[in-house]
């Protein structure tokens, strides 16, 4: 059938707390963290270092330039990792130090991105317990919004999102959630309870169970991906779990690896002519207040366009465009943090070679196709 297909990856959208405050619909402010008991001292946080933030900002602020990029570059799908529980309940989930909800009358600051696919299987979904999550499921499919990696047992948690990419083909998204990345185990969803998509241990058996459910469904011409909630925060060293997992995912058929949970970048891999992508960082949060960390420069955020080849799964490019988090909305991210962004990810990952365009986007260079 020929032709190639481009997919839109980002890490964590976060568009609860402080975010969620700043939108149209505010959510109920009250927080149970152990330093802030209010949602808007983030805004507060932000706006003593970046600048004052619009009242009731349109839902597209938190967006900002990515939203032409992604309009300029019009990919057949759109996937993102949503980092938030979306309900009006105040119920929080116990034993979780921090907890994350916009109101379901914000949905247009997501919808504004026109994302094919919301990932749930992250350490946020339920932070407003079952109830929550069902609120959040049902949001999302009022607003037409497909989800994999959440659900309202194991078969809707595991099954994949569907995406039609032209010619009988389907971009398919399978998302699983990794205990270290700090998701409850009783969050795991089961045949007869809701919940996420759950792996325990990223084993040998996890990996082949994922296989499985893969093989069930995948038809000629499909394009797999699977999208992992997985590890710590901080960091550029990739567990040696991670790397096994991923390759075991890759070995048994599937195209793209698209990891998150990091509040930054982290290494990419081409392995066996596919793409992992162990870290996409975190794409829109209300980080910018927050001091810590500092040398991995997590107000600097990347979007990753990847083409494949319709036919093969391979990748025939791979773009990124660096933003900078400021007030809360994505801006062009300036040459020496581009050039920064650049090195780093160049230094840090595997079999590819990241260089800079003359339009300023990062792109990739497999080093060893053969891997």
């Amino acid at each position: 059938m020929g032709g190639v297909v481009t997919l839109f990856l980002c890490g964590d959208v976060m568009l609860g707390r402080g975010v969620d405050q700043i939108l149209p619909h505010p959510g109920n402010p009250v927080l149970c963290e152990g330093y802030v008991t209010d949602a808007r001292s983030y805004v507060e946080l932000t706006e003593a270092v970046s600048g004052p933030i619009p009242a009731a900002a349109d839902p597209a602020w938190p967006w900002g330039e990515a939203l032409r990029v992604l309009d300029e570059a019009a990919p057949d799908a759109r996937i993102v990792n949503l980092e938030t529980s979306v309900t009006r309940s105040d119920a929080f989930a116990p034993g979780k130090a921090v907890h994350y909800r916009m109101h379901p009358a914000n949905l247009p600051a997501l919808t504004v991105a026109r994302p094919d696919v919301c990932v749930l299987a992250n350490n946020h979904v339920l932070d407003f317990g079952r109830p929550g999550l069902e609120e959040t499921l049902e949001s999302l499919a009022a607003a037409g919004l497909r989800t994999a990696g959440a659900g309202r047992n194991a078969d809707e948690a595991y099954a994949p999102a569907a995406v039609p990419a032209g010619n009988g083909r389907r971009i398919l998204v399978f998302a699983l959630g990794a205990q270290s990345s700090g998701i409850p185990p009783d969050w795991a969803a089961t045949t007869d309870r809701s919940g996420v998509a759950y792996v325990r241990e990223l084993s040998a058996a996890a990996a082949e169970a994922a296989l499985q459910r893969v093989h069930r469904v995948k038809r000629p011409g499909d394009i797999v991906v699977v999208s992992v909630h997985w590890g710590s925060n901080w960091g550029y060293l990739v567990p040696r779990e991670q790397t096994r997992f991923a390759h075991t995912l890759v070995d048994g058929g599937v195209d793209i690896v698209h990891g998150h949970s990091s509040h930054h970048p982290r290494p990419v891999e081409v392995y066996r002519g596919r793409l992992i992508l162990y870290g996409c960082g975190d794409f829109i949060d209300d980080y910018e207040g927050i001091t810590g960390y500092e040398e991995y420069r997590d107000d600097l955020r990347l979007g990753f366009l990847v083409s494949v080849d319709a036919d093969t799964g391979r990748p025939t490019g791979a773009r990124m465009f660096p933003l900078r988090a400021r007030r809360m909305r994505l801006e062009p991210a300036e040459e020496q943090d581009r050039a920064w962004l650049c090195s780093t990810l160049d230094r840090i990952s595997h079999g590819v070679h990241i260089g800079m365009e003359a339009d300023g986007r990062l792109s990739l260079v497999v080093a060893d196709a053969g891997r």
